[in-house]
């Protein structure tokens, strides 16, 4: 008889626990590449100046807002045909579109192709979340969903190694190919028992989207779902992604790369989604996990901000806080599974995160709007601050579920 330490092991490192990381890693990789490669593609492009701002956040946009549109697809069709399905179908179009993204020569082509890019990497984590929260025993479910995400957001480390060792074009086309190699390993991976159970429960509704807005309740777990994750997506989306400017209006004393600064703020998240997940194991508790993590997010936009005069150097340990502290985003990703029943679980898990990573867009919208009236700094500490608010607030509205038993479904009306 195995020791149960070997036993619970084994559960945490299994097949479906280690694809669903590598599907992350490839995830990640392709999201955040355009971060890195926006500047030099555009150039290459024959933008300059205030264009490559200005382009720079209608790409990013375009690629959130096929996330959008991605998350409610793959959520839906995660609960109708299965968990891995949709990851692997996710992988494929993400795959494809980031190949024909190494080949394109205009903006309007470019901007197609990361919407596309965008609705295949809608798909992955919240199927990958949703099948290791179901197949691993809710005492270890935290550690799984932890090394998915520790595992995942490493993927930004190559991205920029890659990108700056290689042409922006070549950097998206061996995204592309990556994730087509993954495909392989779908071959011995086995399907959620809660999803299979499902099947013979006749005249379940799944995947009914539009139940989440019916019933108060319901709607009221799904927002603030949604909303404790906010501000990690103002951090990448705006300090991180537009960290050249900040930089520069903040007078660092040397030249800072968006690359770079992506790069260290993920480094700061591979350790961070490692010590939350175990946090949260330790303390049996999800919410107090992520309090505490928001706490050192508000910390560390605070230090971002009063680096002054500071070298690139402590920019980019300030980046590091930043990315360790937004580290919760797997146990964000797991509250939101937990909070609902199979039938309408990946559903949420899917939806949730993008519609998190889609709120870049007013995001991004409201900070540029305010760099109309404001400096480019109280411009993006006003955004933040009103990001931070909503999701104490919300984390408050939401129940404990570390100690939740996942295996029911929800009644609908």
């Amino acid at each position: 008889m195995k020791p149960q330490h070997t036993t619970t092991l084994s559960q945490i490192f299994s097949l479906p626990v280690i694809v669903a990381a590598l599907g992350y890693f490839v995830d990640i990789y392709d999201l955040v590449l355009f971060s890195i490669v926006r500047v030099p593609s555009l150039k290459a492009l024959g933008f300059s100046g205030q264009a490559l701002i200005d382009n720079g956040v209608f790409l990013l946009n375009m690629q959130m807002a096929g996330m959008l549109a991605g998350g409610i697809l793959w959520g839906i069709l995660g609960d109708r045909k299965g968990r891995l399905t949709i990851m692997f179908a996710s992988i494929c179009i993400y795959s494809l579109a980031n190949l024909a993204n190494g080949f394109a020569t205009s903006l309007p082509a470019y901007a197609a192709l990361r919407f596309i890019a965008g609705i295949g990497l809608a798909g992955e984590l919240g199927a990958g979340i949703t099948l290791v929260s179901e197949i691993l025993h809710k005492s270890i479910r935290g550690y799984g969903t932890m090394l998915v995400a520790s595992v995942g957001v490493s993927g930004a480390i190559l991205a920029n190694l890659v990108a700056s060792t290689f042409d922006w074009r070549t950097a998206f086309v061996i995204g592309g190919i990556l994730g087509l190699l993954l495909l392989i390993t779908r071959i011995r991976v086995a399907e959620s028992g809660m999803f299979r159970a499902m099947g013979g429960k006749v005249g379940m509704s799944r995947g009914n989207f539009l139940a989440l807005f019916t019933d108060w309740q319901r709607f009221r777990r799904y927002l603030n779902s949604i909303m404790i994750g906010i501000p990690i997506w103002f951090v990448v989306g705006v300090l991180i992604t537009f960290s050249p400017e900040f930089a520069l209006s903040l007078s660092i004393t040397g030249v800072v790369s968006a690359g770079n600064a992506v790069m260290f703020c993920y480094l700061g998240l591979i350790f961070g989604d490692f010590s939350s997940g175990f946090l949260s194991q330790l303390l049996q508790s999800r919410k107090k996990a992520i309090t505490f993590f928001m706490l050192m997010t508000v910390a560390g936009i605070g230090l971002y901000f009063l680096q002054t005069g500071q070298s690139p150097a402590f920019f980019y340990g300030v980046c590091t806080l930043l990315g360790f502290a937004g580290g919760y985003w797997a146990i964000f990703v797991t509250v939101a599974a937990e909070q609902f029943g199979t039938n309408l679980r990946a559903t949420v898990a899917t939806t949730v995160p993008n519609f998190v990573r889609g709120m870049v867009v007013p995001i991004t919208m409201l900070f540029q709007l305010g760099r109309s009236y404001l400096s480019l700094e109280s411009s993006a500490l006003l955004v933040g601050a009103a990001c931070l608010v909503a999701a104490f607030l919300a984390l408050a509205g939401l129940e404990e579920t570390f100690h939740k038993d996942l295996d029911y479904f929800e009644e609908f009306l």
